[in-house]
Protein backbone atom coordinates (compact mmCIF):
# COMPACT_ATOMS: atom_id res chain seq x y z
CA UNK A 1 0.00 0.00 0.00
CA UNK A 2 3.16 2.59 1.04
CA UNK A 3 4.15 1.80 -2.67
CA UNK A 4 0.52 2.48 -4.03
CA UNK A 5 0.36 5.32 -2.43
CA UNK A 6 3.91 6.81 -3.21
CA UNK A 7 2.89 7.00 -6.93
CA UNK A 8 3.25 10.73 -7.07
CA UNK A 9 6.88 10.85 -6.69
CA UNK A 10 6.76 9.05 -10.21
CA UNK A 11 4.41 11.50 -11.51
CA UNK A 12 6.71 14.43 -10.70
CA UNK A 13 9.93 12.84 -11.89
CA UNK A 14 9.39 12.54 -15.83
CA UNK A 15 12.82 10.90 -16.36
CA UNK A 16 11.89 8.43 -13.75
CA UNK A 17 8.72 7.56 -14.96
CA UNK A 18 10.62 6.70 -18.31
CA UNK A 19 12.65 4.77 -16.28
CA UNK A 20 10.15 2.36 -14.72
CA UNK A 21 7.99 2.29 -17.76
CA UNK A 22 11.12 0.61 -19.41
CA UNK A 23 11.26 -1.46 -16.58
CA UNK A 24 7.83 -2.94 -16.71
CA UNK A 25 7.95 -3.61 -20.74
CA UNK A 26 11.04 -5.06 -20.46
CA UNK A 27 8.94 -7.56 -17.77
CA UNK A 28 6.52 -8.08 -19.75
CA UNK A 29 8.47 -9.16 -23.35
CA UNK A 30 10.43 -11.37 -21.16
CA UNK A 31 7.77 -13.33 -19.89
CA UNK A 32 6.37 -13.34 -23.39
CA UNK A 33 9.48 -14.17 -24.99
CA UNK A 34 11.13 -16.74 -22.72
CA UNK A 35 8.59 -19.66 -22.80
CA UNK A 36 9.04 -19.65 -26.63
CA UNK A 37 12.87 -20.33 -26.20
CA UNK A 38 11.19 -23.84 -24.50
CA UNK A 39 9.50 -24.93 -27.21
CA UNK A 40 9.94 -27.25 -30.47
CA UNK A 41 7.12 -25.82 -32.84
CA UNK A 42 4.65 -22.85 -32.25
CA UNK A 43 2.18 -24.33 -35.00
CA UNK A 44 0.15 -26.50 -33.60
CA UNK A 45 -0.15 -29.46 -36.29
CA UNK A 46 -3.44 -30.28 -38.03
CA UNK A 47 -4.34 -33.15 -39.95
CA UNK A 48 -4.73 -32.78 -43.59
CA UNK A 49 -1.77 -30.59 -44.25
CA UNK A 50 1.11 -31.43 -47.35
CA UNK A 51 3.16 -29.95 -49.24
CA UNK A 52 1.83 -28.34 -52.56
CA UNK A 53 2.15 -30.51 -55.17
CA UNK A 54 4.79 -29.25 -58.23
CA UNK A 55 1.80 -28.31 -60.34
CA UNK A 56 -0.25 -26.01 -57.26
CA UNK A 57 3.90 -25.17 -56.08
CA UNK A 58 4.28 -23.57 -59.94
CA UNK A 59 0.50 -21.87 -59.57
CA UNK A 60 1.13 -19.95 -56.32
CA UNK A 61 4.75 -18.70 -58.01
CA UNK A 62 2.40 -17.02 -60.70
CA UNK A 63 0.27 -16.03 -57.86
CA UNK A 64 2.99 -13.97 -56.55
CA UNK A 65 4.48 -13.15 -59.66
CA UNK A 66 1.39 -11.41 -60.80
CA UNK A 67 0.84 -9.78 -57.13
CA UNK A 68 -2.46 -11.06 -56.53
CA UNK A 69 -2.03 -10.53 -52.80
CA UNK A 70 -2.07 -7.54 -52.94
CA UNK A 71 -5.33 -7.05 -53.61
CA UNK A 72 -6.38 -10.59 -52.00
CA UNK A 73 -5.82 -12.05 -48.52
CA UNK A 74 -5.59 -15.83 -47.57
CA UNK A 75 -6.63 -15.06 -43.67
CA UNK A 76 -9.71 -15.07 -42.51
CA UNK A 77 -9.97 -13.16 -38.83
CA UNK A 78 -11.71 -15.06 -36.41
CA UNK A 79 -14.63 -12.43 -36.36
CA UNK A 80 -18.33 -13.51 -36.92
CA UNK A 81 -18.42 -11.68 -39.98
CA UNK A 82 -15.33 -12.60 -41.90
CA UNK A 83 -16.39 -16.19 -40.34
CA UNK A 84 -20.37 -15.98 -42.06
CA UNK A 85 -18.45 -14.51 -45.48
CA UNK A 86 -15.92 -16.88 -46.06
CA UNK A 87 -15.93 -20.01 -43.84
CA UNK A 88 -13.82 -20.97 -40.79
CA UNK A 89 -11.22 -18.89 -39.52
CA UNK A 90 -8.04 -19.51 -40.38
CA UNK A 91 -5.48 -21.85 -38.57
CA UNK A 92 -1.54 -21.17 -38.79
CA UNK A 93 -1.04 -24.28 -39.54
CA UNK A 94 -2.34 -23.54 -43.20
CA UNK A 95 0.69 -21.48 -43.71
CA UNK A 96 3.06 -23.46 -42.47
CA UNK A 97 4.61 -24.44 -45.60
CA UNK A 98 4.14 -21.20 -47.32
CA UNK A 99 7.42 -19.17 -48.03
CA UNK A 100 6.46 -16.53 -48.30
CA UNK A 101 2.77 -16.63 -46.57
CA UNK A 102 0.06 -14.89 -48.38
CA UNK A 103 -1.88 -13.22 -46.00
CA UNK A 104 -1.88 -10.37 -47.85
CA UNK A 105 -2.47 -6.20 -46.31
CA UNK A 106 -5.70 -5.26 -47.88
CA UNK A 107 -8.58 -6.68 -49.33
CA UNK A 108 -9.99 -4.85 -53.03
CA UNK A 109 -10.74 -8.35 -53.89
CA UNK A 110 -12.71 -11.07 -51.53
CA UNK A 111 -10.02 -13.27 -49.07
CA UNK A 112 -9.12 -16.23 -50.89
CA UNK A 113 -8.14 -18.64 -48.09
CA UNK A 114 -11.34 -20.88 -49.11
CA UNK A 115 -11.73 -20.01 -52.62
CA UNK A 116 -10.55 -23.73 -53.57
CA UNK A 117 -13.47 -25.87 -54.52
CA UNK A 118 -16.16 -22.90 -54.15
CA UNK A 119 -16.38 -22.43 -57.96
CA UNK A 120 -15.90 -24.48 -61.08
CA UNK A 121 -12.94 -24.89 -62.88
CA UNK A 122 -14.67 -23.92 -65.87
CA UNK A 123 -15.83 -20.19 -63.66
CA UNK A 124 -12.29 -19.74 -62.49
CA UNK A 125 -10.82 -20.28 -65.70
CA UNK A 126 -13.33 -17.38 -67.23
CA UNK A 127 -12.85 -14.95 -64.08
CA UNK A 128 -9.19 -14.77 -64.71
CA UNK A 129 -9.76 -14.45 -68.95
CA UNK A 130 -12.34 -11.80 -68.12
CA UNK A 131 -13.46 -10.89 -64.66
CA UNK A 132 -16.39 -9.15 -65.25
CA UNK A 133 -17.89 -11.83 -67.58
CA UNK A 134 -19.13 -13.64 -63.78
CA UNK A 135 -18.72 -10.91 -61.56
CA UNK A 136 -20.21 -7.93 -63.52
CA UNK A 137 -18.80 -5.21 -60.35
CA UNK A 138 -15.45 -6.16 -60.54
CA UNK A 139 -12.05 -3.99 -61.19
CA UNK A 140 -10.22 -7.22 -61.33
CA UNK A 141 -7.96 -6.69 -64.65
CA UNK A 142 -8.03 -9.35 -66.73
CA UNK A 143 -5.10 -12.59 -66.51
CA UNK A 144 -5.91 -14.04 -70.47
CA UNK A 145 -2.42 -13.86 -71.24
CA UNK A 146 -1.68 -16.99 -69.17
CA UNK A 147 -4.11 -18.98 -71.47
CA UNK A 148 -1.15 -18.21 -73.91
CA UNK A 149 1.80 -18.53 -72.01
CA UNK A 150 3.52 -22.31 -71.66
CA UNK A 151 3.91 -22.93 -68.08
CA UNK A 152 7.73 -23.38 -67.67
CA UNK A 153 8.65 -26.28 -64.83
CA UNK A 154 11.86 -27.26 -66.23
CA UNK A 155 13.29 -26.26 -63.32
CA UNK A 156 10.44 -27.70 -60.60
CA UNK A 157 13.45 -30.53 -59.21
CA UNK A 158 15.11 -26.92 -57.78
CA UNK A 159 12.46 -25.56 -56.53
CA UNK A 160 11.45 -28.47 -54.27
CA UNK A 161 14.43 -28.93 -53.22
CA UNK A 162 15.04 -25.24 -52.34
CA UNK A 163 11.86 -25.76 -50.17
CA UNK A 164 12.99 -28.68 -48.82
CA UNK A 165 15.75 -26.48 -47.64
CA UNK A 166 13.56 -24.63 -45.55
CA UNK A 167 11.37 -26.67 -44.04
CA UNK A 168 8.88 -28.32 -46.33
CA UNK A 169 8.93 -31.79 -45.98
CA UNK A 170 9.19 -32.53 -49.87
CA UNK A 171 10.96 -36.27 -49.65
CA UNK A 172 13.67 -37.81 -52.45
CA UNK A 173 11.18 -39.30 -53.86
CA UNK A 174 8.77 -35.84 -54.56
CA UNK A 175 12.01 -33.82 -55.60
CA UNK A 176 13.36 -36.99 -58.23
CA UNK A 177 9.36 -37.27 -59.61
CA UNK A 178 8.40 -33.38 -59.85
CA UNK A 179 8.13 -33.15 -63.30
CA UNK A 180 6.67 -36.03 -64.02
CA UNK A 181 3.84 -35.73 -61.23
CA UNK A 182 3.49 -32.11 -62.27
CA UNK A 183 2.48 -33.15 -65.93
CA UNK A 184 0.68 -36.53 -64.67
CA UNK A 185 -1.94 -34.13 -62.32
CA UNK A 186 -2.87 -31.73 -65.60
CA UNK A 187 -2.74 -34.23 -68.60
CA UNK A 188 -5.86 -36.38 -68.31
CA UNK A 189 -4.24 -38.99 -71.08
CA UNK A 190 -0.84 -39.54 -68.34
CA UNK A 191 -0.23 -43.10 -67.58
CA UNK A 192 -2.81 -44.44 -64.47
CA UNK A 193 0.39 -45.39 -62.95
CA UNK A 194 1.99 -41.98 -63.37
CA UNK A 195 -1.29 -40.28 -61.65
CA UNK A 196 -1.52 -43.16 -59.05
CA UNK A 197 1.46 -42.56 -57.78
CA UNK A 198 1.26 -38.51 -57.47
CA UNK A 199 -1.56 -39.48 -55.46
CA UNK A 200 0.18 -41.88 -53.38
CA UNK A 201 2.76 -39.69 -52.65
CA UNK A 202 0.96 -36.94 -51.50
CA UNK A 203 -1.93 -38.36 -49.90
CA UNK A 204 0.48 -40.59 -47.59
CA UNK A 205 2.08 -36.93 -46.70
CA UNK A 206 -1.48 -35.21 -45.49
CA UNK A 207 -3.17 -38.52 -44.49
CA UNK A 208 -6.26 -37.53 -45.83
CA UNK A 209 -7.89 -38.35 -49.55
CA UNK A 210 -9.41 -36.57 -52.21
CA UNK A 211 -7.06 -33.25 -52.08
CA UNK A 212 -5.47 -33.69 -55.55
CA UNK A 213 -7.40 -32.74 -58.17
CA UNK A 214 -6.56 -34.44 -61.06
CA UNK A 215 -7.69 -33.04 -64.95
CA UNK A 216 -6.84 -30.50 -67.33
CA UNK A 217 -7.55 -26.66 -66.21
CA UNK A 218 -7.40 -24.55 -69.10
CA UNK A 219 -9.66 -27.02 -71.27
CA UNK A 220 -6.69 -27.47 -74.03
CA UNK A 221 -5.47 -30.74 -72.65
CA UNK A 222 -2.56 -30.26 -75.67
CA UNK A 223 -1.29 -27.98 -73.66
CA UNK A 224 0.42 -27.17 -70.00
CA UNK A 225 -0.38 -23.72 -69.43
CA UNK A 226 0.10 -20.95 -67.02
CA UNK A 227 -3.28 -20.67 -66.60
CA UNK A 228 -3.38 -24.88 -65.56
CA UNK A 229 -0.84 -23.84 -62.79
CA UNK A 230 -2.78 -21.45 -61.22
CA UNK A 231 -6.38 -23.05 -61.57
CA UNK A 232 -5.05 -25.79 -59.94
CA UNK A 233 -2.96 -23.56 -56.50
CA UNK A 234 -6.53 -21.98 -56.16
CA UNK A 235 -8.25 -24.73 -56.54
CA UNK A 236 -6.28 -26.40 -53.58
CA UNK A 237 -6.82 -23.17 -51.23
CA UNK A 238 -8.27 -23.95 -47.94
CA UNK A 239 -8.87 -28.08 -49.03
CA UNK A 240 -6.46 -29.69 -46.96
CA UNK A 241 -8.32 -29.83 -43.55
CA UNK A 242 -11.19 -31.29 -42.58
CA UNK A 243 -12.83 -28.11 -40.66
CA UNK A 244 -16.01 -29.77 -39.89
CA UNK A 245 -13.96 -31.39 -37.38
CA UNK A 246 -13.03 -28.08 -36.13
CA UNK A 247 -16.47 -27.02 -36.21
CA UNK A 248 -17.92 -29.81 -33.99
CA UNK A 249 -15.74 -29.14 -31.24
CA UNK A 250 -16.36 -25.21 -31.13
CA UNK A 251 -19.92 -26.39 -31.38
CA UNK A 252 -19.28 -28.55 -28.29
CA UNK A 253 -17.12 -25.81 -26.76
CA UNK A 254 -19.70 -23.44 -27.07
CA UNK A 255 -22.39 -25.55 -24.68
Amino acid sequence: MGLMNNHGVLERHSLLLTVAILVVVAIGGIIQMVPLFYMENTIEKVDGMRPYTPLELAGRDIYIREGCYVCHSQMVRPLRDEVERYGHYSLAAESMYDHPFQWGSKRTGPDLARVGGKYSVEWQVDHLIDPRSVVPESVMPPYAFLMDNELRFHDIEDKLTAQSMIGVPYTPEMIEHAEADLIAQVDPAADYDAQDALIARYTEASGREGTILVRDYDGDPDRITEMDALVAYLQMTGTLVDFSVYEADDLMNRR
